[in-house]
């Protein structure tokens, strides 16, 4: 039988062990109240939180559950976060072409999208270069401050 607590450093499990972990718990929690959950895993620290119960006004819930799942498992240095709390918007209007798209090479003070806070519209600013892997939020859905938006990959985009 294994203890847990006897001062040795539990070895780091297997990402897909991990992973499996992960969406465990992210079913857990839309099944629950916890709003957020803080976990270490050895080396490994990860952080789940998704809006409080009354904040989930919008129809989009369809792409939530890979989004809490997957999110929380992409190295911070890969990500573009929300800066603020807000309804991100991928374009400048309605019908009108994203700022950016997935496959797209961006550099550092683009705008990847508009975050609308109390009736004025915030242009959002990439803080890092790279090529945009995936768009985790859609357009017209609430993001809070920290929520990831973008997942960049590594290297030059071969789609060009």
């Amino acid at each position: 039988m294994a203890q847990i607590g006897g001062g040795v450093e539990p070895a780091s499990p297997a990402p897909e062990r991990v992973a499996e972990l992960i969406r465990s718990l992210a079913i857990v929690m839309r099944q629950s109240s916890i709003t957020e959950l803080d976990l270490e895993l050895g080396p490994m620290s990860v952080r789940l939180r998704r809006p409080a119960a009354g904040q989930e006004t919008t129809g989009g819930s369809q792409t939530e559950p890979d989004g809490l799942a997957a999110a929380p498992m992409i190295p911070t240095d890969l990500l573009i976060t929300a800066p603020m709390i807000g309804t991100f918007y991928s374009s400048a209007t309605p019908g009108a072409q994203p700022f950016v798209a997935e496959g797209d090479e961006i550099s550092v003070g683009q705008t990847i999208g508009i975050i609308e806070a109390m009736k004025i519209m915030n242009e959002i600013a990439a803080d890092r270069s790279g090529v945009v892997e995936t768009v985790l939020v859609g357009n017209g859905e609430p993001v809070e401050y920290g929520s990831p938006l973008m997942r960049l990959g590594i290297g030059r985009s071969d789609r060009h």
